[in-house]
């Protein structure tokens, strides 16, 4: 591995969230490389010194850290494999990380494939949004070996605080399912009880009110409040995201659980509720 003064850094998945986090990349002095199908999603970054790669393989060629923040398993799947994909540019010592939300199973398979190249995998899911992303301040949640975490530090801290270890390779995705799982469920019972307020004869916008400075107070009741009470906007914003997230969650609980009681948790089965009321 390179010295981390030096540490070329190559980034993938430049949306309303991974945008932000390459530009803090950039402007904290690290050498960048950035790929995007479209040059249109390039265009933001001809103010810094970031430069571009025809090819996921040209990009890791470049790189001793490649950062990927795509939607779902199968865009990380599709980045990394085949003779233009990631690992067919990446040199031995070098690191790929994972910062989409994906099946912790995804990033064990892709550390098993990058081992034969002497590439070393960190899964590390971020939370927060585009905002925490431009202040630096997003959750970063990672799982792999604590050497290779220890080296990338620095340079999650570009954008990342806090940023924890949390265990082996998939450690980080299992956090923020959980994350994800424990939200969704909250945002089902701060709309039940609005909903339940409405049907005693509370005003509910001030029953939102109370609610959000009492010891009831929650970002997920904050949202719920915001979005008029009900989970209708936030299905609409956000439903598909947190459907696939949920799902993600039940599929590891379900393999991993063995016993009925921990398969029928009440923050899955109140999440999955929540869904159902989302049309999901």
């Amino acid at each position: 591995m390179r010295g981390r003064r030096d540490m070329r850094v190559g980034f993938i998945g430049l949306g309303s969230q991974g945008a932000p986090m390459a530009r803090r990349i950039a402007e904290a002095g690290y050498g960048t490389t950035l790929w995007a199908r479209r040059s249109a999603t390039l265009a933001p970054f001809a103010d810094t010194a970031a430069k571009t790669a025809g090819s996921p393989a040209e990009l890791a060629a470049a790189s001793d850290v490649v950062c990927l923040c795509v939607v779902d398993d199968a865009d990380v799947e599709q980045l990394t494999t085949g003779g233009d994909g990631v690992l067919a540019g990446m040199r031995p010592g070098g690191v790929l990380v994972v910062h989409s939300t994906v099946h912790p199973g995804t990033c064990r398979r892709l550390e098993e494939r990058a081992r034969l190249q002497r590439v070393s995998v960190l899964d590390a899911p971020v939370s927060g949004g585009g905002r925490a992303a431009e202040q630096g301040t997003l959750l970063v949640m990672a799982g792999g070996d604590p050497q290779v975490f220890a080296f990338c530090r620095p340079l999650f801290a570009t954008y990342g605080d806090p940023v924890v270890h949390l265990g082996p390779t998939g450690a980080g995705q299992v956090a923020k399912l959980l994350n994800n799982v424990l939200f969704t469920a909250q945002l089902g019972l701060a709309a039940d009880a609005l909903e339940l307020g409405g049907r005693l004869g509370l005003d509910t916008a001030g029953l939102g009110r109370i609610l959000s400075r009492g010891s009831a107070a929650s970002f997920a009741l904050e949202r719920v409040v915001d979005a008029g009470g009900t989970l209708q906007r936030i299905a609409a914003h956000a439903g598909g995201l947190l459907a696939k997230d949920v799902r993600l969650f039940t599929s590891i609980v379900e393999t991993a659980v063995a016993d009925g009681e921990g398969r029928r948790s009440p923050v899955r089965e109140t999440a999955l509720s929540a869904l159902e009321a989302m049309g999901r």
